[in-house]
């Protein structure tokens, strides 16, 4: 006799037809913008339509679905794949008639994958930019947001028919090893996060629009200042600009550090800091440790520049001050700015560029390398490996050097003074290992699938292409570069990084689980 099945996947279903069902809500904004503007009304339109025909569609499944944690897992996974493959009608739509490479279905797929797993790989090229409307480009911006915090969380916070099963919809969701919970209900955590997350947001609107009316940004206009912090706080990195930040005065590139810093932190600390828990910060491992490795990978990489063979000699804001006030000629404000705004940008795996650092030696392309594999904090919208993980990975390395020579002693590895259950650290490993096989295996099929189509990929390239897609960093190096695209890659390549990017969004397990036996029988 067979085993029956475990899983209720109609329920799963049906609830990812409902967020399917909400999203044409987040569809309104480039279609007022499309209206401003005279441009791709009828592609909005059209879209909006065929969200909400679909959503209802698969939404009738189950009439009363009841949410499980076998059936959270499920919904989640699902639901971070029909939002891409939903988010790409307005690509396709506008798309019709022309030459656009989103025209395309894998390539429309790949950047609305992007998109919602703030990722910030394109294959737009820089003429794709031009030719395309200030919608679909807001569009664009738009699913990085809101994959930013993730489209689960927002599900819980607003939809009360969430709310039961919250946990565990969180729990399989939220990047990195767990989610605080801050509040007593989960919905009203979800809402909690997803505030702060709004209230940088829209404070970086108003101080980047400042800059402009003070004269500081001229290019910084109000499409700009309202499109560049909906990629900043869900460290996603796409830009309606093909040169990224870079398109902007210094003041701007300074502007965007302390955002992109702030959306790689934990933001269970901003709750304790808003609460009057201002000793917490100090307090914290795991915000220490991102903060010393963002401070040191910063000064390696400034000083390399500073004393390196004319990278970064263009005067920048702070360049004037410090030749009049303290007597400092040269690049150092540049390459102080330069080498910050790259490590925060490729540590958080935010991937925005303030210079092509294809330009850089292979030592420090080497170092921007091995950053996409740190991630930021844990409870924060970066991907990659993440700071807190790396920390107890460390510790528990320090713990077996210790017992090794005192094979007696009780050590436990410690997080905040608090000893950890050694399931999690197993976790840990376990995570830490499906990840550098997803990148080996990755590797190798982009390799061989570059060679069989004749593509000219190097190893550099495939290496930076595979990190920054299974760590959702965005750029990488060579053809891949920041000021560059995926657009060379062959299909089937860009399928599997599309597969890596959804992976690593989920953070392996949620989706790797489904792939067991033991998930769907008893």
């Amino acid at each position: 006799m067979r085993p029956r099945l475990r899983v209720d996947w109609r329920a799963s279903v049906s609830l990812t037809g409902r967020v399917i069902k909400y999203l044409s809500v987040a569809l309104v904004l480039p279609l007022l913008v499309a209206v401003v503007y005279g441009e791709d009304v009828a592609t909005f339109g059209i879209a909006i339509i065929v969200t909400v025909a679909l959503g209802l569609a698969v939404e009738r499944l189950d009439s009363d679905p009841t949410l499980g944690p076998r059936e959270a897992f499920l919904m989640v996974a699902l639901t971070w794949l029909a939002v891409a493959v939903v988010g790409t009608i307005p690509y396709l739509v506008a798309g019709m008639g022309t030459e656009s490479t989103l025209a395309q279905p894998t390539n429309a797929l790949f950047e609305s994958m992007s998109g919602f797993t703030t990722t910030g790989a394109t294959v737009m090229g820089s003429i794709s930019f031009e030719r395309h409307s200030h919608a679909l480009l807001l569009w664009r911006q738009l699913t990085q947001w809101l994959g930013g915090m993730g489209i689960v969380v927002l599900a819980v916070a607003i939809l009360p028919e969430l709310s039961v099963g919250g946990a565990q919809l969180m729990d399989a969701e939220a990047p990195g090893p767990g989610i605080e919970k801050l509040t007593p209900r989960i919905a009203e955590t979800a809402r909690t996060l997803w505030l702060i997350y709004a209230g940088f947001t829209v404070l970086q609107m108003l101080l980047l629009y400042g800059l402009h009316l003070a004269g500081l940004a001229p290019n910084m206009g109000l499409y700009n200042a309202v499109a560049h912090p909906l990629t900043t706080m869900p460290t996603g990195g796409f830009s309606p600009e093909a040169r990224s930040i870079e398109a902007f005065s210094a003041a701007v590139q300074w502007l965007v550090i302390p955002f992109m810093v702030a959306a790689g932190t934990n933001f269970a600390l901003f709750w304790r800091l808003l609460t009057g828990e201002r000793q917490v910060v100090l307090r914290d491992t795991e915000f220490r440790a991102y903060a010393g490795v963002l401070g040191v990978l910063s000064a390696v990489i400034a000083a390399v520049l500073f004393l390196g063979p004319g990278i970064v000699r263009t005067p920048g804001i702070g360049e004037q001050f410090l030749a009049q006030y303290l007597g400092i000629e040269g690049s150092i404000e540049p390459a102080l700015r330069h080498a910050t705004f790259q490590v925060v940008s490729i540590v958080t795996t935010t991937g925005y560029a303030s210079m092509d650092f294809n330009s850089w030696s292979p030592v420090l392309q080497t170092v921007l390398l091995v950053a996409m594999f740190i991630g930021g904090s844990a409870g924060s919208t970066g991907g990659a490996i993440k700071i807190v993980r790396w920390v107890v990975i460390f510790k528990a390395a320090r713990r077996e050097l210790f017992t090794t020579v005192h094979p007696e002693a009780v050590s436990p590895v410690r997080l905040a003074g608090r000893p950890l259950d050694e399931r999690a650290i197993r976790g840990i490993y376990g995570f830490t290992l499906l990840y550098l096989l997803c990148f080996v295996a990755g590797l190798a099929f982009l390799m061989l699938d570059a060679s069989r189509a004749g593509a000219d990929i190097t190893v550099l390239e495939g290496l930076s292409a595979v990190a920054a897609t299974l760590g959702n960093v965005g750029p990488g190096f060579g053809a891949v570069g920041p000021m560059n695209s995926y657009l060379a890659f062959p299909a089937p390549s860009k399928l599997v990084m599309v597969f890596l990017m959804w992976v690593g969004r989920l953070e392996i397990f949620p989706v790797f689980v489904l792939l067991t036996r033991a998930y769907w029988r008893s």
